[in-house]
């Protein structure tokens, strides 16, 4: 689905990620974990054209289509070819209603339905409930499940998500979590950033460690029992 290949991208000519190669299949979880600093976001942000591309290659196609080069296209090519994308610290509009929230994406896409958004409200049915009320009062957690909600609207085959347990409680955390696995389940691939290590890497297919731009280890659920990962990332467990 995704093919990433020797990419060097960062800001105002400062490469942050330095010749890196990832993937994502068909319908995969994939997880990006690493310390603070080593490009994960840089990558999600690569993806997604939010950051100057230097050099490499970023290749899309979905369900046996055609390969896309992504570098250079705008957003609403991106959005059009069916890549999601819910940004760190969720950036909702508070001023807005939840429906306006999730109606504003009719702007990046045209012909956004009352269908669509009516079939968002199944994975999400309590925004149904309050979807007269300003986003701006809901908890930290539900203003989480609005962000997901909303890069869903445009039915997308690929799900970027960076950090979306960032602020939220442990029983909260869980809570988004299941929700992206039931994402997961109707068919979309999502590449996740995530501080949680641990939690990330259970739900994932494959796990991405970054170490200064580079991958410096890719793996499965084994990764759970690396030594040197166990002691960097799960605190010794």
């Amino acid at each position: 689905m995704l093919k990433i290949t020797n990419l060097k991208s960062g800001y105002d000519k400062m490469a942050v990620l330095k010749g890196l190669d990832f993937e994502v299949g068909e319908k995969e979880i994939v997880a990006v974990i690493g310390p603070n600093g080593s490009g994960k976001s840089t990558l999600l942000k690569s993806i997604f054209n939010l950051c100057e591309i230097y050099s490499g290659s970023i290749k899309f196609s979905a369900s046996g289509g055609n390969d896309n080069e992504l570098i250079g296209l705008p957003t609403y090519k991106l959005i059009n070819l069916g890549i999601g994308y819910a940004p760190q610290g969720r950036q909702i509009f508070g001023s807005l209603t939840i429906r306006e929230n999730l109606e504003i994406m009719s702007f990046s896409k045209k012909n956004i339905s009352a269908k669509q958004i009516d079939e968002v409200y199944k994975f999400f049915p309590f925004l149904k409930n309050k979807e007269k009320e300003l986003a701006q009062n809901l908890s930290g957690g539900q203003q989480q499940m609005l962000a997901l909600a909303r890069a869903l609207i445009i039915k997308p085959k690929l799900l970027l998500l960076d950090e979306p347990s960032l602020g939220l409680s442990p029983k909260t955390t869980k809570e988004v979590f299941g929700k992206i696995k039931e994402i997961n389940s109707s068919g979309v691939g999502i590449v996740i950033v995530e501080q949680n290590a641990k939690l990330a890497v259970e739900i994932a297919d494959r796990t991405y460690v970054l170490e200064d731009g580079q991958i410096a280890l890719s793996g499965g659920k084994e990764i759970l029992s690396d030594e040197k990962i166990k002691d960097i990332y799960f605190g010794g467990r």
